[in-house]
């Protein structure tokens, strides 16, 4: 990456700690090298992976800027793009090097989604369109490509009503599952993750009442993922994609494994993205295509960018249903 002379503001962390730490800042606009593009960000999704940033849990260079999903138009193409034009709209992962929370990212080109010629649907405008790339992308890669499902398997997804949890209920259905069951932390998150497509929403200690599963998605750790291993079926998969709760790390036999024919997968989709950036774009284009023709709904609520810090709160407050989407400049 490069940078000219032209300067832009973006939300940068300068030292780790709580939410105050986030500063607003002018640092220098990035010029896209071979395969990347330069995007002009409208709106920067808020999430869980940020926080980790912010806190010091994942090792990054300070000061940094945040950001792993964005929407907004094509700046510039770096040597070697093809297929994007300066000015489409687009949403976009940036999920790798990060930098979403600023008014120019850039990213690779294979993360990228066109948001025009999607068909006869409703479409997807910005706002919308920057609240899928992490999310939504994650629940069909969770589903299809780690734990494989197949037509007619039964699904737990635990913390239905959050931000993932609100696309893995919909994205399983539309991967032809069979019972989908989402587990909340409170009563007052039954009704709104039932919006999100299950056929059941319950509270998470009455998960045990639930009967077996052949998927179970877990976020949240500690005594849940225990928990979440004993509601398999014979042959079925828990995938690992979060630790929400804070809690200690819990440990599973091999051994266990071994003798009830059961599986533990880990999920994390900024090592997916690095790795599999062809793969990640393709489930990427597949959200937005849904997204686009009513199969897929997203809860957004919109915050300006400079309130990154308040986002950051609420989410760490686990009190947060669907996706806080940040203007940056809509």
């Amino acid at each position: 990456m490069n940078s000219n002379s032209a300067q832009m503001k973006a939300v940068t962390i300068p030292e780790f700690g709580e939410a105050e730490v986030l500063r607003v800042a002018t640092v220098p606009v990035p010029e896209p090298g071979p395969g990347q593009v330069a995007i002009d960000v409208a709106y920067a999704g808020a999430n869980f992976a940020e926080i980790l940033y912010r806190r010091g849990v994942v090792d990054v260079p300070l000061p940094f800027v945040p950001g792993i999903e964005v929407a907004g138009r094509i700046r510039a193409v770096g040597e070697g793009v093809e297929g994007l034009r300066v000015g489409q709209p687009v949403a976009a992962l940036t999920i790798v090097d990060s930098g979403g929370y600023a008014e120019v990212v850039l990213t690779s080109a294979s993360l990228v989604a066109p948001l025009d010629g999607l068909g006869s649907g409703p479409g997807v405008g910005l706002g919308v369109a920057a609240a899928l790339p992490s999310n939504s992308t994650a629940a069909f890669l969770v589903l299809d490509r780690v734990a494989r499902i197949e037509p007619g398997e039964s699904v737990l997804v635990h913390a239905a009503a959050g931000g993932v949890g609100s696309q893995l209920g919909q994205a399983a259905h539309l991967l032809g599952a069979g019972r989908v069951v989402g587990t909340v932390g409170s009563e007052a998150k039954i009704d709104i993750a039932k919006g999100f497509g299950y056929d059941e929403v319950i509270l998470r200690e009455e998960a045990a009442d639930a009967g077996e599963f052949d998927v179970v998605v877990d976020m949240v750790g500690g005594p849940t993922r225990r928990a979440s291993l004993d509601l398999l079926s014979p042959m079925g998969r828990l995938v690992v994609m979060g630790n929400a709760s804070g809690a200690e790390d819990i440990g599973i036999p091999a051994n266990e494994l071994w003798f009830t024919n059961k599986t533990v997968s880990g999920f994390n989709l900024a090592a997916f993205s690095a790795a599999f950036p062809e793969e990640t774009g393709k489930a990427l284009r597949r959200a937005v295509a849904a997204a686009a023709a009513g199969e897929l709904r997203v809860q957004v609520e919109t915050l300006p960018l400079d309130q990154a810090a308040d986002a950051h709160r609420r989410i760490e407050s686990g009190t947060t249903t669907g996706k806080l989407v940040l203007e940056v400049a809509a």
